[in-house]
C-alpha cells in the first residue's frame, strides 16, 4: 500500500473514531465527577447514621449510574421546592447570607446574575444569531443578540443598540461582549444551536440552508460598527 494511501485511511479512520472517543471521554469524566462528589457526600452523611447502615453506605457508590439518578431527583425536588412561596422565601435568605459573606458573594452574585440571565425562560439572552462587523470593517463574524445596554449606559449611546455576544473558535465559552447599533447587526435565520457548531466547528459544519421563500434580512450599513482608532 502506498504512503499516501495509509496516511489517507490513517486519517479517514482517525475522523470516524474522534467524535466518539470525545463524547465518550466527556460523558466519563462528567460521570467521574459526579460519582466522587456523591461518594463524598455519603462519607460525610455515614458520620451521622448508626453502624448498622455502614455496609450500605460503602456499597451504594459502587452502583453504577446511581449518582446521577440521585442528582437528577435532587435537581427536581429542588427545583419544585424553589418554584412555591416558601421555597422562594428560603432562596431569598440564602442569597442573602451569601452575598454578606466576603469574596464569596462575588463569585456566587456573578455567577448567579449570569445563570439567571442564561436559563430564564422569559430572557432574550442568546435566543438570536446574528452577523456583525468584528474586529474590523468588511470582516464579519457570527454572534449572538443577549439583550440591550440599560441604565447610565444606555444614556451615553444615541440611537437603538443592542448587546452581543461574540463567541470565539474552538472554544465558545470564551469570547467578546459588544455593544453596538442595532442597524449594524445581520439577523440570521439559524438557530443558536446551529450557530454554535458553525462556530466550534471553525466553519467545517455549514448550517442547512434557509426554508425556501423566507425572505433575507434587511442589510444595514457597511460602516465599522468597532472603530479602532
Amino acid at each position: 500500500m502506498a504512503r499516501g494511501g495509509l496516511k489517507k485511511y490513517l486519517l479517514a479512520g482517525l475522523l470516524a473514531w474522534l467524535p466518539l472517543a470525545i463524547t465518550v471521554w466527556v460523558i466519563s469524566w462528567l460521570l467521574g465527577m459526579t460519582d466522587s462528589l456523591f461518594a463524598s457526600l455519603l462519607a460525610g452523611a455515614s458520620t451521622l447514621l448508626p453502624p448498622s447502615a455502614q455496609p450500605l453506605i460503602r456499597v451504594l457508590p459502587q452502583v453504577p449510574g446511581l449518582s446521577v439518578i440521585v442528582l437528577a431527583l435532587v435537581m427536581v425536588l429542588t427545583g419544585v421546592l424553589v418554584t412555591n412561596f416558601f421555597g422562594r422565601w428560603v432562596l431569598e435568605r440564602w442569597d442573602a447570607l451569601l452575598n454578606r459573606i466576603p469574596i464569596v458573594k462575588s463569585i456566587y452574585s456573578s455567577v448567579k446574575q449570569v445563570s439567571d440571565t442564561l436559563f430564564s425562560t422569559s430572557g432574550n439572552a442568546f435566543r438570536e444569531a446574528v452577523l456583525v462587523q468584528y474586529p474590523h470593517a468588511h470582516s464579519w463574524t457570527i454572534a449572538f443578540v443577549t439583550g440591550k445596554p440599560a441604565h447610565e449606559v444606555a444614556t451615553h449611546l444615541s440611537g437603538e443598540h443592542v448587546s452581543v455576544y461574540v463567541p470565539t473558535t474552538p472554544n465558545p465559552t470564551s469570547g467578546f461582549f459588544l455593544m453596538m447599533p442595532r442597524d449594524h447587526v445581520r439577523p440570521l435565520g439559524m438557530s443558536v444551536d446551529q450557530a454554535l457548531k458553525h462556530i466550534i466547528s471553525m466553519g467545517v459544519v455549514a448550517p442547512p440552508p434557509a426554508p425556501a421563500g423566507l425572505a433575507p434580512p434587511e442589510r444595514p450599513g457597511e460602516a465599522d460598527p468597532n472603530p479602532r482608532g
